[in-house]
């Protein structure tokens, strides 16, 4: 985690502590997305990924006071946050598998090309639902918005810091070889195949 999140993070908590309303919210907004991908990631549908969450910010308006470390804030909310969605799946006998598509079409777009985009997305998620478990859920919780830090990604899914790239690199090369196996929805992604950004 860089210092600046620290120090950011080190505010907030001073902040709650403080019943300071602006120091929630921004603490919600930092990490409100990742506590949404750690449970779409391990296969919760929305009404359980809601509650999970509500349930985790709840857990930290209980022991706010009791944080040992408050600069690692987000490492504590996706350490919550995993034993929350992990309290859910044991109650359910069932685990609802439920994908969010964007199927709706641009209207600029003529019929023909939405249908493409439509297919080409959903081929995507095929690969995607193709990979392994582990690799479908580290990678949905590295696409949260803002990106979460690796200290956060490690917290969230029980894994060492140091294993999350070389990991994260072999499940991108088994989405690519899974797509290369079925290039005709894939020949939109071509040209960045390679564009491994992070």
């Amino acid at each position: 985690m860089d210092q600046q999140r620290q120090l950011d993070n080190l505010a907030l908590v001073a902040g709650i502590r403080s019943d300071d309303p602006v120091a929630w919210t921004a603490l919600a907004d930092r990490y409100t997305n990742l506590l949404w991908f750690i449970a779409r990631g391990m296969r919760l549908n929305t009404e359980d990924a809601a509650d999970a969450i509500q349930t985790t910010w709840l857990r930290l308006v209980e022991r706010i006071d009791s944080v040992r470390q408050p600069e690692s804030i987000g490492s504590w909310l996706a350490t919550t946050m995993r034993h929350e969605c992990l309290a859910v799946l044991r109650r359910r006998s069932k685990v609802e598998i439920t994908e969010l598509v964007d199927d709706v079409p641009d209207e600029d777009d003529p019929l023909d090309h939405a249908l493409l985009h439509r297919e080409q997305d959903s081929a995507l998620w095929r690969a995607f639902r193709s990979l392994k478990p582990r690799c479908r859920t580290l990678l949905r919780v590295l696409m949260a918005d803002p990106p979460p830090s690796y200290e956060e990604v490690a917290a969230a899914l029980d894994m060492r810091i140091g294993s999350i790239g070389p990991t994260r690199q072999r499940c991108l090369a088994a989405l690519r070889e899974i797509m290369t196996a079925d290039p005709y929805p894939f020949e939109f992604l071509a040209t960045d195949a390679g564009g491994d950004s992070r």
